[in-house]
């Protein structure tokens, strides 16, 4: 099943990043038979999905027509994992592999390599149309649509309405960091973050930049020699909300070791106050626990600066479609179908994962899952929000940031100079991660 090695491949010849490069030598684990097609002859398309409550396998089921058959194989829950895992198989010229879920910061390290076959034109043309503008940037490289967005997520301020009625603080309007983490310390409550030496921490300290009107790195479309901007006020800002929040008495006491999942418990308990987490977290707790579901109040993304317009962080997921398929054009046309406005609908009532598209939000059953200002205050934070860059380089980006940012209880003044001589010295080779 293997593509002959003689094959031409789109983007051969162009330097690839680190990661991509050394993954071609790793050995592939066993041999996925899936795209070979049923006895009948009928193709069935194999599309890797990242792991969720089955909104993708419904869409595919969906989606599955007399001319081709859509199966589901999942990746590992871990996002650099599935990382890992597409690109091997991918180096490897494995071409059981049709379509693919990929995170937008993995986009453009797999474009740069040509593991993507190209979106007709037709096709960009319309998903363009009709995805958000951040999805849309997300999913480009070099000018060009390389996967179709399929759902796009933001983080917003999650709060427990009986907490702010306690201690009087105005939700109703722009609040910071700074205001969050006083109120709670000084009223027994915890800030949720996701603070864990992971990627969803560098999701954390990108908004925090960006709201303050910077950036991680610059000329992003320059690679390895991209201008990066870490050591900067905007830099310095983020650090002081890290370090305040570590050294204070909202500081959850499984900070350093925080993600989505383990914030959503410490929000759900009775040290429960404010909370930053991805869109699923209003009907996270509709049966574990009714009456924490019934608390819980939601509003714009904490301002790093004030007056400051907050940048909310960026996630989502677009589909590729293999460069090594044997169905390339069945499964453009699968992602017609697959990112459609029903299937967006469809796949976010069952998991909470947000349209890319605002056609995606006239979903009737969606309507009747959220509230009409909950359902706005997503689509004005898909608008705001920062995604991270996008550059082939950001597995080695995000890693060393992480290795210097981490944990925040060492996060001080000298923590962005820090990281930018670490980051430029990964990017040059001068360093190991």
């Amino acid at each position: 099943m293997a593509r002959p090695a003689s094959s031409p491949r789109r983007g051969e010849g162009a330097r690839s990043p680190r990661p991509v490069a050394l993954a071609a030598g790793l050995t592939i684990m066993g041999s996925i038979l899936a795209g070979c097609g049923d006895d009948s002859g009928t193709p069935t398309l194999t599309w890797y999905i990242n792991p969720d409550a089955g909104g993708q396998a419904a869409v595919a089921e969906k989606c599955s027509t007399d001319a081709y058959t859509i199966e589901t194989q999942v990746l590992p829950q871990d996002a650099s994992q599935q990382r890992i895992q597409l690109a091997r198989r991918l180096a490897a010229g494995d071409d059981s592999i049709d379509l693919m879920s990929i995170d937008p910061p993995y986009t453009a390290e797999f474009a740069n390599a040509g593991y993507l076959a190209p979106i007709p034109d037709d096709l960009a043309t319309k998903l363009e149309e009709q995805s958000f503008q951040g999805a849309t940037t997300a999913a480009t490289w070099e000018d060009e649509l390389v996967v179709a967005p399929f759902w796009s997520n933001t983080q917003v301020l999650w709060y427990r309405k009986s907490f702010v009625d306690k201690v009087g603080i105005d939700m109703n309007k722009p609040v910071t960091w700074d205001e969050i983490i006083k109120v709670a310390s000084e009223n027994g409550g915890t800030v949720g973050v996701q603070a864990n030496k992971y990627e969803g921490y560098v999701v954390w300290i990108n908004a925090l930049i960006s709201g303050a009107g910077g950036s991680l790195i610059e000329d992003a479309e320059a690679g390895a020699e991209a201008t990066v901007t870490v050591n900067s006020p905007e830099g310095a800002q983020a650090a002081k909300v890290i370090a305040d929040l570590a050294g204070s008495a909202a500081a959850p006491a499984d900070l350093s070791v925080s993600n989505e999942g383990t914030a959503g418990t410490t929000f759900g308990s009775d040290e429960g106050a404010f909370l930053v987490n991805w869109t699923y977290i209003f009907h996270n707790y509709d049966e574990s626990d009714p009456e924490v579901a019934k608390d819980i109040g939601y509003t714009t993304y904490p301002q790093t600066v004030a007056g400051k317009e907050a940048r909310p962080p960026y996630g989502g997921i677009g589909i590729g479609v293999s460069d090594n398929s044997r169905y390339i054009d069945e499964s453009m046309q699968a992602v017609e179908c697959l990112t459609s406005a029903e299937s967006q609908g469809i796949n976010a009532e069952l998991t909470g994962n947000m349209p890319a598209s605002a056609g995606g939000y006239d979903y009737e059953p969606l309507k009747k899952l959220y509230p009409p200002d909950l359902l706005a205050l997503f689509q004005q934070s898909v608008d705001a929000a920062a995604p991270r860059s996008v550059t082939p380089y950001w597995s080695d980006i995000s890693s060393a940031i992480q290795s210097t940012w981490h944990s925040p209880s060492s996060v001080d003044e000298s923590t962005p100079e820090e990281s930018a001589t670490f980051v430029e010295d990964v990017l040059a080779g001068d360093t190991l991660l």
